[in-house]
């Protein structure tokens, strides 16, 4: 990898992901791609009686923390922003912030979910928004809000990446890419749906303009400027603020044809498209259509990712298991195939707990034997995570008419070589692993475009390819092993 030069603007890029956040410098040069992380801090959310939420303050102070020691690497450039989708805060009519944001984990949006589709039924609602249904979806959790008291105080609605924005800059907005995940969005004209807005009775007034990625939402308030040591004139540009929608803009492909997998506590496995796909067929096979950067469409299904592995690897940690993650891939290695498999999307993993004993109650209502030790069950995972992306890239492919030619998989699963290794073999497509910081690079990349300090979409994809460190695998093994696992786990679920 070339050096970097000290002359290469330093973009500062805050991530925030579901279990911890961090700050990360960036330079960018013509021939240069340098991270650098400058703080990291837990994002630990709160379990109260009313339900599990986000400690947002805690965030704030953390992104605050880490813009102050970003400051003292250099000047810095800009600040942008990306985190999570769906989940949101709501102001008053002073600005402030009314109650501490849901995590869209918590169990409230259930019975959201079941009004907005009596007033709009599910076909109608994915003509307009295309989008995949998943319980937590804004649309959902603004239905469960709007029977509180607070709800009436409401003004304004600011998805999280934005609320952080907000209290940087003081400026009001929503950025395109978070804002087509909330399902009031039309994924046909790329603005709110009015129409869609107005029939379930929500004020239309609650949502802010929106916003493309690559623009500045404003500038550091002094008040902000002062305890970072960043100058209060330091832009802060909206990025692709979804951190799914950072992580395809970085993808390294140089090639048509590429299918993605971003892979974190959620894989989220799909290809770019022009135009969105809003065939009912598509609906049924549960894709969603959301924005990517420079008008493209991210078409994608959410699969329960990396998630199943760190719950199981905390309820080890709890009972006092090794949860060392080699020691666990050394054993996953030399595990039976295939000796059980499971649905990643089953409803049952989705909330935190318990996860082997969750996997144990689902392979016993399929048939199936339970696996052997900590290795049994993180081979099981793995291949059914392999399983999950071969089933819905090959469905993506064949409902937006397109040939796949290569895997690109991105994040930090792209460190899990097993996972690599078994996307390969059981997609039986070549995948190429990395970067792993793919979501902090899409967002450093969109500041220095912002900047002028590189060029277009390709031109960022190319300079990821040609300085971070990727990983090749190629098909190997029988692939008839993975058709049977697949047939095996259609026939018990």
């Amino acid at each position: 990898m070339p050096a970097t030069s000290r002359n290469d603007p330093v973009f500062a890029a805050v991530d925030l992901g579901a279990t911890s956040g961090r700050v990360i410098t960036g330079r960018v040069g013509p021939d240069d791609l340098v991270l650098t992380e400058a703080h990291r801090f837990a994002n630990t959310p709160v379990r109260l009686p009313d339900g599990l939420r986000w400690d947002v303050l805690a965030l704030h102070q953390g992104v605050l923390d880490g813009l102050r020691a970003a400051a003292r690497t250099g000047p810095v450039i800009s600040v942008g922003i990306d985190t999570w989708a769906v989940d949101y805060g709501l102001l008053d009519a002073d600005g402030s912030l009314l109650g501490i944001p849901y995590h869209y984990r918590d169990g409230r949006s259930g019975a959201g979910a079941e009004r907005v589709l009596a007033d709009i039924g599910a076909r109608e609602l994915y003509g307009i928004t295309g989008l995949q249904h998943l319980p937590f979806n804004t649309v959902f959790q603004l239905a469960a809000h709007r029977t509180t008291a607070q709800w009436n105080t409401a003004r304004t609605l600011l998805l999280m990446p934005d609320l952080l924005v907000y209290w940087l800059t003081g400026t009001v907005g929503a950025e395109v890419t978070n804002a087509s995940t909330t399902g009031l969005f039309d994924a046909r004209t790329g603005t709110w749906s009015d129409a869609l807005i107005g029939r379930l009775g929500l004020d239309r007034s609650l949502f802010p303009p929106l916003r493309e990625p690559g623009c500045v939402a404003g500038t550091l308030l002094p008040e902000v400027a002062g305890p970072t040591g960043l100058p209060a004139g330091t832009p802060v540009v909206t990025v692709a603020s979804h951190d799914t929608a950072s992580a395809v803009a970085a993808v390294p492909a140089t090639e048509p044809g590429f299918a993605y997998v971003s892979c974190g506590t959620w894989s989220l496995a799909g290809l770019e498209l022009d135009a969105p796909v809003l065939t009912e067929e598509s609906r049924a096979a549960n894709f969603t259509n959301e924005r990517g950067i420079d008008g493209t469409v991210r078409y994608l299904r959410n699969i329960m990712g990396m998630w199943l592995l760190e719950e199981c690897r905390r309820s080890w940690a709890r009972d006092g298991v090794s949860t060392s993650l080699s020691d666990l891939l050394g054993a996953a290695a030399r595990a039976r195939p295939f000796a059980a498999v499971i649905d990643p999307d089953d409803p049952s993993f989705l909330a935190p707990g318990d996860m082997p004993s969750r996997i144990d109650a689902a392979l016993t209502r399929t048939g199936q034997d339970l696996p052997v030790g900590p290795g049994g069950y993180v081979r099981c995972v793995l291949e059914s995570l392999a399983l999950a992306h071969r089933r819905t890239l090959r469905e993506a492919a064949r409902l937006a008419g397109r040939e796949l030619t290569r895997v690109h998989l991105v994040g930090g699963g792209s460190r899990n070589e097993l996972l690599c290794r078994w996307t390969a073999d059981a997609t039986g497509l070549p995948v190429t692993a990395g970067p792993a910081e793919a979501t902090a690079l899409g967002n450093v990349l969109l500041q220095a475009r912002a900047h002028g300090s590189v060029g277009g979409l390709a031109d960022m994809r190319g300079l990821v390819a040609r300085t971070q460190e990727l990983r090749h695998y190629v098909p190997q093994g029988d692939p008839s092993a993975w058709d049977r696992a697949e047939d095996r786990l259609a026939v018990r679920s």
